[in-house]
């Protein structure tokens, strides 16, 4: 009786051994698993762009684009200064510091300034508030807007974007506008305080962002801060082609209510719809910002998918702008949140988040109302800020590196990184 307990506990024993070992080895399966999930890193580069020349200072910094030959281009907003930052342009000058750079501004790789120009001319109407910045195939500049008069001018002023001044009735940047590399004008979409709302096809209402499908020779444009849609033009005529609203909707101006979590999902954006990029395999990538999501559309509005980020996300949403990665199937999307001051790098197939990186602040690395966010061909990134960021940073792309972390936190350089 003895030796069958013995036995009988050997048994026992050897099975929990062989048990323990198999977990061990699930476990360490597992691990596996987890350390072999790949995903781009980068690191901020402290030293790009260099100093602007001439006591320029930048204002709110509201689009970023990289052009064919990897020049970087961005737009900031002049009037947003604060009186402060510019006694070197009173009458008469009572600093020698600072001045409002002009409007828009190209740098090439190595940080130097190669253009500057923008602001009002004959033949366009120039915005009261810019916002973002195109730079297509055949080098033509577009430039959307989003000004709503003397009380948006205000807000800009006091470090606000539009959409936290308030609801207003008076929508004056209702244009898109398109010139070449030099500043020199070739086409306006759209007049000042003309839209009608979200089924105007001849306006624009505070258009927040354009990607131009140089295939197609189609824009598409954000239409964003006061109409709640994606509308599209052809980029040689300004002629429209077609437009729609969230899940493919004819798009309607409804009131939503306040953003609350729990709710359904709205069958509306709202607004700002603040981004509308194109991938090489015709899928368009959709901010719905205060939403706090991603949608995601064929080329003539069919509803492909959706997703939602830090859904508890209150005030200007999490989703503001996206990028895709530099290689041919543009495996990873970055997306910009300016109220969790991060920068999410998600599987484009899946939409799922792989890690993130970025924290509030203003040490390089850090932000504050990360904004607008482009790719060059290296797979760097570029990364502008609005509020009182008033910035642009470059995050050098340092390869595939396993995912350790959901958050990685400030993307500083690492000793010895090549």
């Amino acid at each position: 009786m003895r030796q069958k307990l013995y036995a009988g506990g050997a048994a026992l024993l050897a099975t929990a051994v062989a048990l323990a070992a198999g977990y061990a080895v699930f476990a360490g399966r597992a691990v596996v698993h987890a350390a072999s999930v790949m995903a781009p890193r980068f690191e901020v580069d402290p030293f790009w762009p260099k100093p602007l020349p001439n006591h320029w200072v930048l204002g709110q910094t509201i689009g970023v684009a990289a052009d064919s030959h990897d020049n970087i281009w961005i737009i900031h907003r002049p009037g947003s200064l604060e009186a402060g930052e510019q006694h070197a342009s009173a009458n008469p000058p009572s600093a020698t510091c600072c001045v409002a750079a002009p409007p828009v501004l190209e740098f090439d790789q190595a940080g130097n300034l190669l253009r500057h120009w923008g602001g009002p001319g004959e033949g366009y109407d120039w915005p009261l508030s810019n916002h973002g910045i195109t730079v297509d195939s055949k080098n033509n500049v577009w430039i959307g807007s989003n000004g709503r008069g003397a009380e948006s001018a205000r807000g800009a002023r006091n470090g606000q974007d539009e959409e936290t001044t308030g609801a207003f009735a008076s929508f004056h940047d209702t244009m898109i506008l398109k010139f070449t590399i030099d500043g020199k004008f070739l086409m306006q979409i759209g007049k000042p305080n003309q839209s009608k709302g979200s089924n105007d096809t001849e306006n624009l209402r505070l258009p927040a962002k354009t990607f131009v499908d140089s295939k197609n020779n189609e824009l598409y444009v954000a239409d964003g801060y006061g109409n709640h849609r994606v509308i599209v033009f052809d980029t040689e005529t300004g002629k429209y082609k077609r437009h729609w609203g969230a899940y493919g909707h004819r798009p309607d101006d409804k009131d939503l209510g306040p953003y609350k979590p729990g709710d359904p999902p709205a069958q509306q954006f709202r607004n700002p719809v603040h981004c509308a990029m194109l991938s090489h395999d015709d899928l368009l990538y959709v901010c719905d910002r205060a939403n706090d999501r991603i949608q995601v559309f064929k080329p003539d509005g069919t509803f492909v998918k959706e997703q939602f980020y830090e859904k508890e996300t209150m005030g200007s949403g999490s989703a503001w702008d996206l990028t895709f990665s530099a290689d041919p199937q543009q495996k990873y999307l970055y997306m910009t949140d300016g109220e969790n001051r991060k920068i999410r790098i998600l599987d484009r197939s899946s939409l799922e988040v792989l890690t993130s990186f970025g924290e509030g602040g203003h040490q390089p690395g850090e932000f504050y109302g990360n904004h607008s966010i482009a790719t060059d061909s290296k797979g760097n990134i570029y990364v502008t800020e609005t509020y009182r960021g008033q910035r642009v940073q470059r995050f050098l792309y340092k390869g595939l590196a396993p995912v350790t972390a959901k958050d990685q936190g400030v993307a500083w350089p690492r000793a010895n990184s090549k």
